[in-house]
């Protein structure tokens, strides 16, 4: 005979939440599995689990109102003949034409270039408004090669070759047949309406010797003019760092598992990759084996939401940071002026996350005409210039409290961690002690 105490409630297990059951009865009743967008949803270590040791005594701080903390950084400085120089070391990522609206990608380019920074086309091609409204674009070169041409190679001011994504290291990329307009299967070369999935890997090559012969392929194709990019997602950053740099890159992109995706299971987003924070060290550590810190730029995204997330990447190495997820929110993503709109979607702003399925009542992760046109991508595009703006600030304002005067003179001995697990991944002391967890000592 069980007895059950009426003054305890009943334990719900942690293993098998609601969630995991929800998804469980899911998956029995349909026989398929999850599609979404955005990036991880559980909690991992982040640059929320780091401080900053502001200057005091034994360091000095800079007056604010007198003194400059400089923002630019120039990024392909190796080997092409016109590197990119921004204004701000806050760069807009990857995100297709096909994922994203027309209005969304013209928003994105107005944002950046008010801003002094650069985007970047995503897979599927380069568009005649991102182009015209980018100052300066970053090209993606991607497995599918959706879209991909020499023209638009030269009309570039960067290529990115893309190996890897945080969302999905591994695996390719998925747009469904309701975002494949006319256009879009025009610039993909696909039929409309169908179901795409990208490849995992490029058809041309199996290994960085192949990687190496490409670089100088494109190299050739743009008269050695534009910076080579490799983007690769966070799992082994030490050595897919060394031999992108070995391959001949100008750049290394380096994307966490907070990164976000236009679609992909979520088995994968949440289960695949490596967190952000424990990404950078071992990049840069790489870069500092080969002697090549600095002289290869090493780009930082997944997770990048405000200038202290700014500022922390710099202070572990990172010469420029990538910005998504937040770029689309600044332009109207997730809404709660849309509230009841999501809420018929089954969701909530904050919480959808359902890009794949064309439906965004914000007109951002749409190719519907009608749900498109709410997007003003010229007011979108301030929205985007004035965070980018706010970023920049909070980012000098830290910066100049640990007594520097260029955001990227920031260093891991600004920093502490607030666990055991950041100290591990960041490589800086926990806060009150000198050490962190495989230094030795205490």
């Amino acid at each position: 005979m069980s007895y059950h105490n009426p003054f305890t409630p009943p334990r719900k297990s942690a293993t098998f939440d609601d969630h995991t059951l929800a998804e469980i009865r899911r998956a029995a009743a349909t026989g398929i599995y999850d599609i979404r967008g955005g990036g991880t949803k559980r909690k991992v270590p982040h640059f929320d689990d780091l401080l900053f040791l502001g200057a005091s005594i034994s360091r000095y701080p800079l007056e604010g109102y007198r003194e400059k903390c400089d923002t630019s950084v120039v990024l392909g400085t190796r080997f092409a003949k016109k590197p990119i120089e921004l204004k701000i070391p806050i760069t807009i990522a990857g995100m297709s034409f096909g994922a994203l609206s027309g209005n969304a990608k013209e928003a994105l380019g107005r944002g950046a270039t008010l801003a002094g920074t650069s985007t970047t086309t995503g897979d599927g091609g380069m568009t005649d408004e991102e182009r015209g409204h980018s100052e300066k674009l970053v090209y993606q070169y991607l497995p599918s090669r959706y879209g991909m041409n020499p023209k638009d190679l030269r009309r570039a001011d960067a290529i990115e070759v893309v190996v890897g994504q945080g969302a999905k290291p591994g695996g390719g990329g998925m747009l469904l047949g309701q975002k494949i307009s006319d256009r879009v299967a025009e610039m993909r070369n696909l039929p409309k309406g169908i179901d795409q999935r990208s490849a995992c890997r490029h058809p041309d090559w199996t290994g960085p010797d192949d990687l190496e012969i490409k670089i100088l392929e494109l190299r050739e194709i743009t008269d050695w003019e534009k910076p080579i990019y490799v983007k690769v997602g966070g799992a082994r950053p030490y050595y897919d760092t060394a031999l992108a740099v070995k391959a001949g890159a100008d750049v290394i992109v380096l994307d966490g598992m907070q990164g976000g995706t236009a679609a992909t299971q979520d088995v994968f987003i949440e289960n695949v990759g490596m967190p952000t924070l424990a990404c950078i060290r071992p990049a840069v550590q790489a870069l500092q084996d080969l002697g090549m810190h600095r002289k290869v730029q090493l780009v930082i995204s997944g997770g990048i939401r405000s200038g202290a997330d700014v500022a922390k990447a710099l202070a572990l190495g990172a010469d420029a940071v990538a910005i998504g997820t937040a770029a689309l929110v600044a332009i109207g993503d997730n809404d709660p002026k849309w509230e009841e709109e999501y809420r018929q979607l089954g969701t909530t702003a904050g919480a959808y996350d359902d890009w794949h399925e064309g439906k965004d009542p914000a007109g951002i992760t749409t190719q519907d005409p009608e749900l498109a046109a709410r997007l003003d991508p010229v007011a979108a595009g301030r929205r985007l210039a004035n965070y980018l703006k706010v970023m920049t600030l909070e980012a000098q304002t830290i910066a100049r409290a640990c007594g520097k005067n260029k955001l990227t003179n920031l260093e891991p001995e600004d920093l502490c961690a607030l666990t055991m697990e950041a100290a591990a991944m960041a490589q800086v002391p926990l806060a009150g002690t000198s050490w962190y967890p495989g230094k030795g000592g205490f």
